[in-house]
């Protein structure tokens, strides 16, 4: 595989990362909503992991620097298939839209004990 098709292939699995993640987030309030708690639950846990995973990582994806090795491009959405405002402000953005909804999550379920 040449290196436009592996830059690609990477960029593809990471945005399909990126959407799984990104639903969570916006699920977990939705999921409270509903009163679905242990799922909310779960969707915040798997987050946490991920929030861990970029932590160790030095607030960066593990697959960022294999998509590095492919080209010289350094925009912030060299590695992903997102617009480059949002792939710059992703982890502001999702991480406010994350802690609201784990907030609201909690709240709600107080709410309903």
């Amino acid at each position: 595989m040449n290196a436009t098709a592996s830059l690609r292939m990477v960029k593809l699995i990471h945005t399909i990362v990126w959407f799984v993640f990104a639903s969570c987030i916006f699920a977990i309030p939705a999921c409270a909503l509903l009163g679905q708690y242990l799922l909310a639950t779960l969707l915040s846990l798997i987050v946490l992991v991920e929030v861990l995973v970029l932590m160790v990582n030095h607030w960066h994806c593990p697959l960022t620097p294999i998509a590095a090795r492919y080209t010289h491009d350094r925009r912030a959405n060299f590695d992903i298939y997102l617009p480059e405002w949002l792939a710059r402000h992703n982890k502001v953005i999702f991480g406010i839209a994350y802690v609201a909804g784990v907030l609201f999550t909690l709240a709600r379920w107080v709410e309903w004990l």
